[in-house]
């Protein structure tokens, strides 16, 4: 569906919702908030907030069900909108509600089973389907804004076209574009109307962006159908007319990190955390509320190259951990608003409780979701836990590739590649998934697979196999023999997120992290034989990863020989089931190891 420009004055394209070229409603305390008055001698000035969330991920409670408890970490921070809406209703109360925007920067409806149950088990897109939990809590707060994430299309366009109808606030996007027309399939931006009591009114613009990765992470929900151009070409395109229209401040919400870097290599001529590259390249922006990295970022600054001015970046924290607060000061001068001043920080969500209203609204749909993950699928007969997967071969990771393999096999049975032997590859995607001894539920399974990847069988050599190794053990920090070992300090070299880190099921090998990367593999082989260069292989492989996330050698060109569209996660629950036990006796084996000039730095693990 292509987006006429011409209807979105007012109106967002596929839903014609209202959007702001009205004002937020008036409150008392707002009457005087933040404005001098007209008749005082000097310029009239005007301050207002704009409040920014991002990577909430499906989080509206304080809530971990794939633990079924209040959810924790180390730092003891707490997530969900709950808790996001009582910061937003203090930020109101104390700035008045007419001085305040709330906008999103994307991944808001796919990673907790709330989410999940939503998309799957009783979809939103069914005839007289339920109202999306993330619609429903982001309507009753308030939202103003989102930008789209590239996980909103992880369940397809038509589950992401209900959300967006069900959504009393345009999703944006101005470099999502109809593959036929190239004209945007969501509102590109959207107009906020501040009324101030003196001088002319504000106008807000409110640019959206989202991730060019899209097209590789979700081919085959947007191949034919949506192109994803740079985040760079598509503000410059915007930028320059949103001012010709009249906007007094532009802020982008881009659902891209800060840093300048890109996950996928060379695949696509985009930059996949642009959005420092942009306050740097586009002129005419004041702030940018930065989404995708999952990290902390309360002001960065960056000075467009342009005009010298500072734009003012800032990323909450993932899940609802955090708010953004963006703080304006405008003058009235020379008939105009011009923007004196930005400033940005972070609220902590731990610092309040759960805002009623939205627990409330939501309660009926919270309990279903917890009865559904607490569904019992099977027995194990002994407890596993991924807590030492990042260094260790564990028996957790290895049900993982089992399922993967021997789904793949089944689906080759009878096929020309029948023959061929079928390797796997999974990564520690949680350290904290466990599966227990006896009863095990879905909530068990689907936690070992957080996300929502689907499978696909790719055709590789041994020659390749060894450089996607090598190229996976970058993840361990060199550490030479003698030197003392500490398993915390060991991983995640360059940043390296654990699920960039895959162990592949079916080969033997040893790692050796004394050696610099690109040197580590050593002793490869399969079923008791050096591996040859040349034999050819099938590995079962992630969507994201065959699709270039990672930026892993080989996988995104190698032949594909099957696919899935249903989640590893589900496919995992589906198996239990069918299994009815799962015994880690008939697939875990050592078959990676740490070593230092071959010496192992950690003795072999047992099924615990």
């Amino acid at each position: 569906m292509a987006f006429d420009r011409r209807t979105f004055i007012g109106t967002t394209a596929a839903t014609g919702a209202a959007v702001a070229l009205a004002g937020a409603a008036s409150t008392p305390a707002s009457a005087a908030a933040g404005v001098q008055d007209a008749k005082a001698k000097g310029p009239r000035t005007y301050a207002f907030t704009v409040m920014g969330t991002t990577d909430l991920h499906g989080n509206v409670f304080n809530w971990d069900y794939f633990t079924d408890k209040e959810f924790d970490d180390k730092a003891h921070n707490d997530v969900g909108l709950a808790k996001i809406s009582t910061l937003v209703e203090q930020v109101r109360a104390e700035k008045g509600r007419r001085n305040t925007l709330l906008i999103d920067a994307g991944d808001t409806i796919q990673g907790t089973q709330l989410s999940y149950y939503y998309a799957k088990v009783d979809p939103i897109t069914a005839r007289r389907g339920p109202v999306h939990p993330m619609a429903q809590a982001m309507n009753a707060i308030g939202y103003d804004a989102a930008a789209l994430g590239n996980h909103e299309f992880n369940y397809g366009i038509p589950v992401l076209r209900k959300f967006e109808e069900q959504c009393d606030f345009p999703l944006l996007g101005a470099n999502a574009l109809d593959a036929k027309t190239l004209k945007p399939a969501f509102a590109p931006y959207s107009m906020h109307k501040l009324r101030t009591p003196c001088g002319r009114d504000v106008k807000v613009a409110v640019l959206g962006l989202t991730n060019p990765g899209i097209a590789l992470w979700d081919k085959a929900n947007v191949q034919g159908k949506m192109t994803f151009p740079g985040l760079e070409e598509q503000a410059a395109k915007y930028v320059p007319r949103l001012r010709s229209m009249g906007a007094d401040v532009v802020i982008v919400s881009a659902h891209s990190g800060s840093s300048g870097t890109s996950s996928y290599g060379d695949q696509l001529p985009y930059i996949e955390n642009a959005a420092a590259l942009v306050a740097e390249q586009v002129p005419g922006i004041d702030a940018i509320l930065v989404g995708h990295a999952h990290t902390e970022i309360p002001e960065y600054r960056v000075k467009n190259k342009a005009t010298g001015k500072d734009v003012v970046l800032s990323e909450p924290l993932k899940w609802g951990q955090r708010l953004t607060l963006f703080d304006f000061e405008l003058v009235w001068e020379k008939g105009r608003w011009s923007v004196a001043k930005v400033a940005a920080k972070v609220l902590n969500s731990n610092t309040v409780a759960e805002d009623a209203k939205i627990t409330r609204l939501l309660s009926d749909e919270h309990r279903k979701v917890v009865a559904y993950v607490n569904q019992v699928i099977g027995t194990s007969t002994q407890a596993m836990s991924s807590a030492e997967g990042p260094v260790k071969d564990v028996p957790i990771i290895d049900l993982i590739n089992h399922v993967q393999a021997e789904t793949v096999k089944a689906a080759l049975a009878g096929s020309q590649w029948a023959a061929l032997p079928v390797l796997s590859q999974a990564s520690c995607f949680s350290r904290t998934a466990a599966i227990p001894a006896g009863q095990v539920t879905i909530r068990d399974a689907a936690g070992l697979y957080p996300f929502e990847n689907t499978m696909e069988a790719r055709l590789l050599t041994g020659a390749q196999l060894k450089d996607y190794l090598e190229y996976s053990a970058r993840y361990f920090v060199r550490t030479a023999p003698g030197d003392a070992v500490d398993p915390a300090k060991l991983t995640n070299a360059e940043g390296i997120p654990d699920y960039n880190y895959d162990a592949v099921y079916g080969l033997v090998y040893d790692i050796d992290i004394a050696q610099p990367a690109g040197s580590r593999i050593s002793g490869l082989s399969f079923q008791g034989k050096a591996v040859d260069p040349a034999a050819q292989f099938v590995l079962a492989v992630n969507n994201y990863r065959a699709s270039g996330g990672g930026n892993f050698p080989h996988v995104p060109q190698a032949k594909q020989l099957w696919s899935n569209s249903d989640e590893i996660r589900n496919t995992i629950v589906q198996w239990v089931k069918a299994k009815g036990t799962i015994d880690p006796a008939q697939f875990a084996s050592v078959d990676w190891r740490l070593t230092r000039a071959g010496v192992p730095v950690f003795q072999a693990v047992s099924a615990q």
